[in-house]
């Protein structure tokens, strides 16, 4: 018996007559990928040990329509862009964070010029914000003196200029942070943004996934950390494919604070 998360809806607040501080957009990695419902978990975790008042949308949630839009269907983006837009809005909601770089970016920098204006963040700079202001504390516990190279998601690093936040936590808990040839502003995708997620990949001599995860294990790794549900699965898939499971674990940020904390 697992015990019970809190997750109140945005629904539940306006019959309070209330707002949280932050909306929590889970995206459909996130909700409905059985990999990702674990970094969902692991991210609530640690929102309600630092006593944050959040909120879901729940069943009103719709995908932010990112992988429309880069698979070329800017129709259908718009068409979801606004149903969420409307559904924000009457909710006045002014603040949101998101595990997943997707959806933090399109909302972020595609739903302003729609009508919807939002402070959006990234989980790891939330949380960073969480540990300066001493709601949240780290021990390195499990983690301390552990090899961790940390992948860049594509549309958090080179899209939107990210990259000391999930460093930052990496090291706050004593792990020995280890980079990639490719990383921060060269870094290398993991072969599923622009929708390519969704599909099979073209014939070519190897998987972008693979060349990825192998710049990973030349840094001898005992951990990747990712910042994205689509890289984990990328990474995930990489690390099966190099037969490299048994010694290398594909994990999220808030994963690794959430398990230091034995959460």
């Amino acid at each position: 018996m697992s015990e019970l998360l809190k997750v109140p809806t945005m629904a539940e607040f306006m019959a309070e007559g209330k707002q949280p501080e932050v909306l929590f957009w889970v995206g459909c990695a996130g909700s409905f990928d059985d990999r990702a419902k674990k970094i969902t978990k692991a991210f609530v975790k640690l929102l309600n040990k630092a006593k944050v008042e959040f909120a879901v949308l729940g069943t009103e949630e719709s995908c932010t329509g990112d992988p429309a839009k880069r698979a070329g269907n800017e129709f259908l983006f718009q068409m979801q862009a606004v149903t969420n837009i409307e559904v924000l809005n009457a909710y006045e909601v002014k603040k949101i964070v998101t595990a997943c770089p997707h959806c933090f970016n399109t909302i972020k920098n595609e739903y302003p010029e729609l009508g919807g204006n939002y402070e959006v963040m990234h989980h790891t700079q939330f949380l960073k914000s969480l540990l300066d202001d001493g709601r949240l504390t780290i021990e390195g516990g499990q983690f301390k003196g552990k090899r961790i190279t940390f992948h860049d998601p594509c549309y958090l690093g080179r899209a939107n200029n990210v990259y000391e936040a999930p460093r930052d936590l990496i090291l706050k808990l004593e792990a020995e942070l280890v980079e990639m040839k490719n990383c921060k502003r060269t870094g290398l995708c993991c072969g599923a943004g622009g929708a390519q997620m969704f599909k099979e990949p073209e014939k070519g001599n190897k998987d972008v996934n693979v060349e990825r995860t192998e710049q990973a294990l030349e840094t001898t790794p005992e951990i990747i950390a990712a910042g994205c549900p689509f890289c984990n699965t990328m990474m995930t898939d990489g690390v099966k494919a190099k037969e490299k499971e048994a010694d290398v674990t594909v994990m999220d940020i808030a994963e690794l604070i959430a398990n230091a904390q034995d959460l």
